[in-house]
């Protein structure tokens, strides 16, 4: 399975443990996985202005470890598919609202 597959399932696996953890279900997010698959979703959403309803949903939730952000964070294998600018926008993101990125 190539890196961009694996980034695929890791999305799906994030959306389907939003469901179940956070009682969270992320239709919006699972419709861009299914039309623009993981990479492209991810990069929208880290290089948008302002966070997605789901990220501040999943905030409000002590849930952020959910996040597309976190996702990408917390596993540098990630990296090398995203600019090193979308890598410090999803850090920035995740330092204004309290996550600890020094965790892992």
């Amino acid at each position: 399975m190539s890196l961009e597959q694996q980034f695929d399932q890791a999305m799906l696996d994030i959306y389907l443990k939003a469901k179940s953890e956070a009682k969270y279900k992320a239709t919006l997010f699972f419709k861009m996985l299914n039309s623009d698959r993981g990479i492209i979703t991810a990069k929208k959403l880290i290089n948008s202005k302002k966070p997605s309803d789901g990220y501040t949903a999943l905030y409000e939730k002590n849930c952020l470890h959910l996040t597309v952000e976190a996702l990408l964070i917390d596993n540098p294998k990630w990296h090398e598919l995203f600019e090193e600018s979308e890598i410090k926008a999803a850090r920035k993101r995740l330092k204004e609202y309290g996550y600890d990125i020094n965790k892992t």
